[in-house]
């Protein structure tokens, strides 16, 4: 087996892996800088240290991440979800990676869950959703995004609580995501 080429193709697999969409969002989760994945990628380098990196964190097979061939995850994977992973920073919601979960501590009826981290604490949200009902929710208040609980007021409008509680019309804010639970570091 020449592992000696196969670097791009390496690579585009480790991006599907992730679930990421950009070589950027790789390079974050790798901790690399963007230099040194293009210097891989044109050489086409195989990526050895970044493919083992992959296969641990997301459960790839090794096989599919190295050659293209067989199934993406093995047998013992087919019960695992990978739930894609945002964290807010300075008011801006950027991709994160993923976290990896078994399919039955996850609702069948939930649409297109994903992990919004704040700080020290992450929430299992719901990005689709039909109606908007008192809560917690991801919000984006003029251009920043929090998490903030709600509560539905007669004609179209809504308290916005927190620090600073305020009212206004739904149509006034951006909902992003329903939470449906929270977990945090404990220290």
């Amino acid at each position: 087996m020449d592992l000696s080429r196969g670097g791009r193709a390496a690579i585009d697999r480790m991006i599907e892996a992730y679930g990421f969409t950009t070589k950027q969002a790789l390079c974050d989760q790798l901790g690399i800088s963007s230099s040194t994945l293009a210097n891989r990628y044109l050489r086409d380098t195989f990526p050895a240290d970044f493919v083992i990196q992959c296969a641990l964190e997301t459960g790839a097979s090794l096989m599919w991440l190295t050659f293209g061939t067989g199934p993406v995850f093995d047998n013992g994977q087919s019960d695992i979800i990978k739930v894609p992973r945002k964290k807010i920073l300075d008011g801006k919601l950027f991709d994160a990676s993923y976290l990896m979960f078994d399919k039955a501590f996850i609702p069948e009826k939930i649409n297109e869950l994903s992990i919004v981290s704040i700080e020290k604490s992450s929430y299992f949200v719901e990005n689709k959703f039909s109606e908007v009902d008192d809560g917690l929710w991801v919000l984006e208040i003029e251009g920043k995004v929090s998490i903030r609980e709600i509560i539905r007021i007669p004609v179209g409008k809504i308290r916005v609580m927190g620090e600073s509680s305020f009212e206004c019309l739904l149509d006034d804010i951006v909902i992003i995501s329903k939470v449906l639970g929270v977990f945090s570091e404990i220290r």
